[in-house]
């Protein structure tokens, strides 16, 4: 992604706040795909092959935003990650 943007000269562009940002409103048009169907629809959509496409295209470009945003701000989302689940197996211990 870093490359991607690079070579486009996006730098400019990239910068937290806006990444941040991008990264919502992609989130949002995924949350968008779901936001009328009931608990059954939303489980299968990825059985409608028109859906699945628009969920994995937002998927990608959510990710695609948070690894950018990542590589700017200087975090490594799989070490942020563990560090997380960490914290979380401490908060939220096993029944």
């Amino acid at each position: 992604m870093v490359e991607f943007a690079e070579a486009r000269d996006w730098g400019p562009y990239h910068t937290p706040k806006n990444l941040a940002v991008a990264l919502s409103v992609e989130a949002a048009e995924l949350v968008e795909i779901f936001q009328w169907l009931t608990p059954e629809q939303s489980a299968a959509v990825m059985e409608d092959d028109g859906t699945a496409h628009r969920v994995r295209d937002e998927v990608a470009d959510v990710l695609a935003y948070l690894l950018q945003f990542c590589a700017v701000v200087g975090v490594d989302p799989l070490t942020a990650l563990s560090d997380k689940i960490d914290r979380n197996e401490s908060r939220f211990p096993r029944s």
